[in-house]
């Protein structure tokens, strides 16, 4: 063994806790050759002013990007982290990137893009959600070794804590960050357990005392970003020592400290934009926070023509919101003031002359805040589940704002959780309901205002109190002290670095969710029988709830059959709920209470190529220590496995679309209609037939007309038709035809298990390799990259476009400027290369940017009249507010779509083209980052209800919505396959 190898495998010197949290990082440490050993903070340089360095307990997670001629004031870096890219970043909210942690587990957007700022200003670099985790982190890693020089960080035991409620995907792409940073001994930790075991870190001397066995201790975790709670049981081992048992984990909700600020925010907003509630003078009696614009930038974004009369500008709202937050944290808090005044820059170029103020009362704010977030309610309120429109930042907001009607499902669930005996909550008291705690430990920045501290008290004790019976009332939760909360998590974790190296007092912490694998399983013959039954999914319990990570599970039974050499889907399911399941058991999919997970989608390859149908394997499964499953088919009679790997790609990329089932639900056709039409396209691509009435004979076959045909029955054609690759070489008409079936048979690209594998298939087949030069083929290809873009990966989209990009630019410089070459394409081809443009959401922002202004630029050309709705449709397409496929991160800005509209709406004939595209532009998504402004959407509104558009197409604009189905076929330039809908 080497010298390297040796040193990486003994016990770092120093045991390292951070949290990387959602609005502040912070890093303690354990130097295990201290005696007795201490949990100590790490103070991090940074700057907390222009050119002004300090050391501070914690880092704030915000990134500022300061233009050109501000490097200076940042000690010439490119970006800055911590207070000054808070405080000073204020002014400039398209240089800042905040709440990376809430993107980080955010499944709408693809979180390894460079998404962030989501508003950023023209000329800053985004990044994305990792990388932004990555340089806090990196930043830490610095600051460790400026003050250990001789022990650097990446050779230091690391715990790293994250939210309770993070999925397994975002635990991926934590230790991702963790590995940019170069930090590659890292365990994960979440942040619950870990803020308990700060709790008994101080109290390492009575913990025993105040915690007694019976006990149900609730842990509340509320930071900036996350709400996570925590149930731990107090157990007595075998050996009479008092134990910790971590039973029930509750489900990710993106609710927390920023959900609050952007509340505060909308009621001011409200009143700032109604002329009788401004004020133009701060009260003199009220404390000011004054965010008005130190410089003046970005003005560009909020120009005084486009104004909302019932929004702020997004300069001015995030001024707003800054201003929200710091009136928050003053007025929930104890000593203070009766009243703050807050001002926003005006819009015009005097942003001083024209600020708009306001103030805003204790009371009010404890009304919005208080009874907006922690409502009193019954024990038996479930959250609301519908979403509400607000939706700021981009980000998915949990439905319901009241973090109380959350707990109260979370203890209602969780009921029994861990109550082995059947006692009840203490296991002493009777009549009491076994779903109260005994024991309350907050954590979180919220929790620093004591006014929300009591009032979650005040629900806990309307929920489990016995008004009617005092005798029988059950002594109030007692609740554990935790000092400085923006450090309990970080000195939590460094404390159970410690107990991995068997010091200190550890809690046994269960998974707190069970794993479940589905799979094809007749109905047990228990379960009642009903006529014409609805297919029942079942499952396999893979990993009870009662495991520990890092614990392998073997499941002897059952035995299934696995099927090789064929692309195949592994169905996921987790439960916080069903912690009782045991291993090997079968069950049907409740989906109250089994949560579905990217599935695993794979081709299991052998050793011998043409080896087909099952084998005969067992499952053998193993939780990691963080947190993520991996999953391995053992062979019954042989030696073989086949390790599965989460297909996490439907999340981290949005290249690949998440299969949600919706294509299985209109069932399958049987072998019967397939044999049937595999034997008319053989006759045509391995027969003698001519091509020409090829569909005809398929309707035939089948029975019914194609645009019926269920997408089971489409993947069987697209199939056989791979299988008759050969047969397209025979002419240019048998090459059309077979391109033209093959993309019908595989649209949209997605929507039913493996697509990726099938468009992958067609790629290799098909991109680059067409057998005939003849236009037919030309043509049928862009037809079949159009109908299947929504499967392209971001890199096969481009290199789909750069060629075609080409031929736009010289038909733009032969129209603008009389030069340039011939077309590239006929008329026909240039309809079809400008809607596959169109359709190729993946692609870049500035190169979609680039297109549109070419578009816009080449509408209103007369002698390009006959392909002007491909070209207005291409247009909507590619300015679109609500993307039909991709993910948020594509959608270019309002100020670029807005500028695509003018020509629209100049045109002096128009079609229902034009009408789509305007929709498209101008469609309300009620997040102002990419709603256009009201003024232009009102003329939008104007023009539709002149060219009497229809209703819906009015609504989509003035109030937004979802798309009807002809809209929805518009989209795509034809119908979809049944059960399939676009967003």
């Amino acid at each position: 063994m080497s010298a390297d190898e040796l040193l990486e495998n003994q016990p770092s010197r120093f045991v390292v806790g951070i949290d990387l949290g959602t609005t502040n990082s912070a890093v303690c440490y354990v130097d295990t050759h201290e005696r007795p050993w201490r949990v100590r903070v790490l103070e991090i340089p940074q700057l907390v002013a222009p050119s002004q360095v300090e050391s501070r307990d914690t880092l704030p997670s915000f990134h500022y990007q300061p233009p050109a001629g501000e490097r200076n004031a940042t000690e010439g870096v490119p970006y800055t982290v911590g207070f000054l890219a808070r405080d000073w970043g204020a002014g400039q909210p398209g240089r800042v990137v905040a709440s990376a942690k809430s993107w980080l587990c955010h499944t709408g957007v693809d979180r390894t893009a460079e998404l962030l700022p989501w508003h950023a200003a023209a000329d800053v670099e985004r990044i994305s959600p990792v990388e932004a985790s990555s340089r806090y982190l990196a930043h830490q890693r610095d600051a460790w070794n400026q003050r250990f020089k001789s022990e650097p960080l990446d050779r230091q035991d690391i715990v790293l804590t994250l939210p309770a409620s993070f999925d397994e995907i975002a635990r991926e792409l934590t230790v991702q960050a963790a590995a940019r940073a170069g930090l590659a001994r890292v365990v994960l930790i979440e942040e619950p357990q870990a803020a308990f075991y700060a709790w008994i870190y101080k109290h390492q001397a009575n913990w025993d005392q105040l915690a007694r066995p019976g006990q149900k201790i609730l842990v509340c975790d509320i930071g900036g970003g996350t709400t996570d709670f925590t149930l731990i049981r107090v157990r007595r081992s075998e050996q009479g020592k008092v134990q910790f048992h971590r039973v029930a984990v509750g489900d990710h909700l993106l609710l927390g400290g920023d959900n609050m600020d952007l509340a505060l925010a909308q009621h001011l907003e409200a009143r700032l934009t109604q002329a009788s509630g401004v004020r133009k003078h701060p009260d003199s009696e009220a404390t000011s926070i004054d965010l008005e614009n130190h410089r003046e930038a970005d003005a560009s974004r909020s120009p005084e023509s486009s104004r909302s009369l019932g929004k702020l500008q997004p300069r001015q709202w995030d001024v707003l919101l800054r201003a929200s937050r710091q009136a928050k944290e003053q007025l929930l808090a104890d000593a203070g003031p009766p009243q703050i005044t807050v001002a926003v820059p005006g819009t015009g170029s005097k942003l001083i002359g024209g600020a708009l103020q306001t103030h805003v009362t204790r009371d009010e704010a404890r009304q919005v805040l208080v009874e907006g977030f922690m409502p009193r309610v019954a024990l038996a309120d479930k959250p609301a589940a519908r979403r509400s429109g607000f939706q700021e930042f981009g980000l998915p907001y949990a439905a319901d704002a009241a973090i109380t009607r959350y707990l109260a499902a979370f203890l209602t669930a969780h009921r029994h959780a861990g109550d082995e005996q059947g006692r009840g909550a203490s296991g002493e008291e009777s009549g009491v309901d076994p779903a109260r705690p005994d024991v309350v430990l907050f954590n979180g920045g919220v929790f620093d205002s004591p006014v929300l501290r009591q009032r979650l008290l005040d629900c806990l004790d309307d929920w489990f109190g016995h008004p009617l019976a005092p005798s029988r009332q059950p002594p109030a939760p007692l609740v554990l002290d935790n000092d400085r909360l923006d450090l309990a998590v970080a000195r939590g974790a460094a404390y159970y670095g410690m107990v991995r190296r068997g010091e200190g007092v550890k809690i046994v912490a269960s998974l707190a969710r069970t794993y479940y694998i589905g799979v094809d399983a007749e109905t047990p013959s228990t379960e009642p029988r009903t006529p014409n039954p609805e297919p029942r999914p079942y499952a396999v319990c893979l990993v009870p709830g009662s495991a520990e990570p890092g614990q392998t599970v073997e499941l002897a039974s059952p035995q299934f059959d696995l099927t090789v050499s064929e692309p195949v889907e592994f169905p996921l399911y987790t439960s916080s709920i069903r912690l009782a399941d045991r291993a090997g058991e079968l069950l049907p999919v409740d989906p109250e209470q089994m949560t579905a997970l990217p599935p695993i989608r794979t081709a299991l390859k052998t050793r011998t190529r043409r080896e087909r149908g099952t084998v005969a394997v067992r499952l053998h499964a193993k939780l990691t220590e963080i947190g993520t499953l991996e999953l391995w088919c053992g062979e019954v009679n042989g030696d073989r496995t086949w390790r599965l790997q989460f297909d996490v790609r439907s999340a981290t990329q949005t290249d690949k679309q998440a299969h949600t089932g919706a294509a299985e639900s209109e069932g399958f056709v049987d072998d019967e209609v397939a044999t049937a039409c595999r034997s008319v396209l053989q006759t045509v691509f391995a027969g003698t037939d001519k091509p020409d009435a090829v569909v005809k004979r398929l309707v035939e076959a089948a029975g019914s007309e194609r645009h019926e045909w269920p997408t089971s029955l489409l993947r069987r054609l697209w199939e056989m038709l791979m299988e008759l690759e050969s047969g397209r070489r025979k002419s240019p008409p048998h090459e059309a035809r077979w391109l033209n079936l093959l993309g019908y048979a595989l649209r949209p690209g997605y929507g039913l298990a493996v697509d990726d594998w099938r468009v992958a298939e067609t790629w290799k087949s098909v991109q680059g390799k067409l057998a005939h030069a003849a236009p037919t083929s030309r043509t049928e290809s862009l037809i079949l990259w159009r109908r299947i873009a929504g499967g392209l990966s971001s890199g096969q989209q481009r290199a789909l476009a750069e060629p075609l990009l080409a031929a736009v630019r010289t038909l733009h410089k032969r129209q603008t400027r009389g030069q340039g070459t011939e077309p590239t394409f006929s008329p026909h081809e240039s309809v079809e290369v400008l809607r596959l443009l169109g359709s190729l959401e993946l692609l870049p922002g500035e190169t979609k940017i680039e297109l549109g202004r070419l578009l816009a630029e080449l509408l209103p050309k007369k002698k390009l009249e006959s392909i002007r709705p491909a070209l207005a449709w291409a247009l909507g397409r590619l300015g679109a507010r609500q993307p039909a496929y991709g993910p948020l991160n594509t959608v270019v800005p309002p100020e670029q779509a807005g500028e695509w509209i003018v020509p629209l709406l100049e045109l002096d004939k128009h079609d229902g083209m034009t009408q789509f595209a305007l929709v498209n532009l101008a469609r309300r998504t009620h997040d102002r980052y990419r709603d256009l402004a009201d003024p232009l959407r009102s003329q939008v509104l104007d023009w539709l209800v002149g060219h009497k558009a229809g209703e819906h197409a009015q609504k989509l604009v003035r109030e937004g919505g979802e798309l009807e189905s002809d809209e929805q076929d518009r989209v795509f330039g034809e119908a979809l396959p049944k059960g399939l809908r676009v967003r």
